[in-house]
């Protein structure tokens, strides 16, 4: 295949565009600066986004490249098809719970990332440790995003990914770095329209192909591979049901989400960016799952693809830009490579701030240099940012091993973050020792479990559990049952060493953490039982509450 001129005249007008948005956003951010923490202004913008820019900025921070290209290709996917596209529906009740439960917490207290609440209830040392699956769930985030781009612009462009990769990267990282939140929000109001605009301006194009039959047809009908609907067979519901709580759930304690909701205004504005964020998620899916159905009713030999079709040459994961290059007229096709690039972007620049941000603001402000001025903390994380993103970058040439990653890191988030995030907001009498105890449960009981992508086998093999062509393979829904264990693992373990220090079974210089350092103004445990009838009671109405 030729190179593709036209398309890749548009890509380079469509990354001028985002740069020189990005350009402006971070003139515009230091105009609004004075009398404003500059560290601040970059991480949250100032706490001055407004509703309008926020939805965009949420909405488009979850709408990325995976999104959309995988949300067709689970559509297309015979063994899949539409019942196990979980993510629209997923990220909407994410946001939903997310608006309901979690904002008001962090946004009345002005946190500025998501480790805030967990170094604040469970010191630095346990909140570097909890860091460390945030930062790589970032970083690799950001390097699966740029990895996907590049395959991509081989299919289009004819072109090699590395140098997409490259042009990518150095983009994103730029103005990201220039202007912080207000160049990543403004350039993701241009990404999310373009991306809107440019899929449903395709979309028409391959309903009517002559090569493709009517969707309605093959949705309950067996044309040229199994209806694309999909069905949910019994023995996969477990599995089914944890990658929906996964998806709900995990995708809660994310410093890409946070930072937009704590960026806005008030809290009142922060629920409501989260509440139409969500809605705007599902609706954005509309048009992949459109073009996914297309591709499961397309004869592909029909076509200049020819025989073999997409999913026998291992080429699923390419389903939308494949449609939209042999299902769509040439300069059709070229407005949906924007779109697909725009997507790239707009997850990309997120993930990228969001790394640097909790680095700087708790690692290094609040470790490394407590006495550090505000232009060293700016700097370090404008250094941070080159760190992260051309590590990233270089991690991208490995596309298989980064997405293995990807979705490990991104399982340990939700089975070692979540219940962390949830008691330092909802049970106060957490502390130290329960962190450290469920940290390290969480951990052991996800690795146990296995990861068939890289190889690992399982030594914990739970109900269900098959072997299938030499891989092992988890239908009980373990990531959850991890997740509920390593909560249960804080809240227990949080509670005992309390009651043994209490009762003098262990001696207080055994007290490590310092919980009980705020307890010897208490009156002394027998007559708290006696004044409230219950030690539990009594510990956890007047102690525990200020032990940490």
């Amino acid at each position: 295949m030729a190179l593709n001129v036209p398309g890749l005249v548009s890509l380079i007008v469509f990354f001028t565009l985002t740069l020189a948005t990005g350009i402006w956003a971070s003139w515009k951010s230091k105009k609004d600066q004075q009398n404003r923490n500059p560290t601040e202004m970059a991480i949250v913008g100032g706490r001055n986004i407004n509703v309008f820019i926020g939805l965009f900025t949420a909405t488009a921070t979850w709408v990325g490249g995976a999104y959309i290209n995988g949300t067709a290709e689970i559509v297309y996917l015979p063994s899949k098809g539409l019942l196990w596209v979980q993510a629209p529906v997923g990220f909407a009740l994410s946001l939903a719970i997310g608006g309901f439960f979690f904002v008001n917490p962090m946004r009345s207290k002005n946190y500025v990332t998501v480790m805030d609440p967990l170094q604040e209830t469970y010191g630095n040392v346990m909140g570097s440790l909890l860091f460390i699956p945030l930062l790589l769930g970032e970083v690799f985030w950001f390097a699966a995003i740029l990895a996907s781009l590049g395959a991509t612009m081989r299919v289009i462009l004819d072109i090699e990914g590395s140098l997409a990769i490259i042009i990518s990267a150095c983009t994103v990282i730029l103005y990201t770095l220039l202007g912080g939140l207000y160049s990543v929000a403004y350039t993701d109001v241009i990404q999310l329209v373009f991306i809107t605009l440019s899929l449903w301006v395709c979309i028409p194009f391959a309903l009517v192909n002559s090569a493709t039959e009517s969707i309605y047809y093959t949705a309950t009908h067996q044309s040229y591979q199994d209806p694309w609907t999909g069905k949910i067979e019994n023995q996969f519901l477990g599995r089914w049901l944890d990658d929906f709580f996964y998806l709900v759930l995990g995708s809660i304690p994310w410093q890409t989400y946070f930072q937009r909701v704590l960026s806005a205004a008030s809290p009142g504005q922060a629920r409501l960016i989260s509440y139409l964020s969500g809605l705007g998620c599902f609706s954005m899916a509309i048009p992949s799952v459109l073009i996914g159905a297309v591709a499961a009713s397309t004869d592909w030999n029909q076509t200049s693809y020819g025989l073999p079709s997409p999913l026998e040459r291992g080429e699923s994961a390419m389903i939308l830009p494949l449609v939209l290059h042999y299902l769509c007229p040439a300069y059709i096709s070229i407005a949906g490579l924007g779109a697909i690039a725009a997507a790239t972007m707009s997850s990309a620049d997120s993930a990228l701030l969001s790394a640097s941000s909790m680095f700087t603001h708790n690692i290094y402000r609040k470790i490394l240099r407590k006495k550090a001025m505000e232009m060293e903390v700016l700097w370090a994380m404008r250094t941070s940012m080159l760190v992260f993103g051309a590590g990233a970058a270089g991690l991208a040439f490995y596309s298989s091993s980064v997405y293995d990653l990807w979705f490990l890191s991104g399982e340990l988030v939700y089975a070692l973050l979540f219940p962390q995030l949830c008691c330092a907001l909802f049970i106060p009498s957490t502390n130290t020792y329960g962190s450290a105890a469920g940290f390290l449960v969480g951990l052991l009981m996800r690795l146990l479990a296995g990861e068939p992508a890289l190889n690992i086998p399982p030594i914990i093999c739970y109900s269900s559990c098959s072997l299938v062509n030499g891989t092992y393979s988890q239908l009980f829904p373990f990531k959850t049952f991890t997740m509920l264990l390593t909560l249960g693992t804080i809240v227990v373990v949080s509670y005992l060493p309390v009651v043994l220090f209490q009762r003098n079974l262990l001696p207080r210089r055994w007290d490590v953490c310092n919980i009980m350092g705020v307890t010897s103004t208490l009156i002394p445990l027998q007559q708290m039982e006696k004044q409230m009838g219950s030690p539990t009671v009594a510990l956890e109405k007047n102690s525990l509450n200020s032990l940490i």
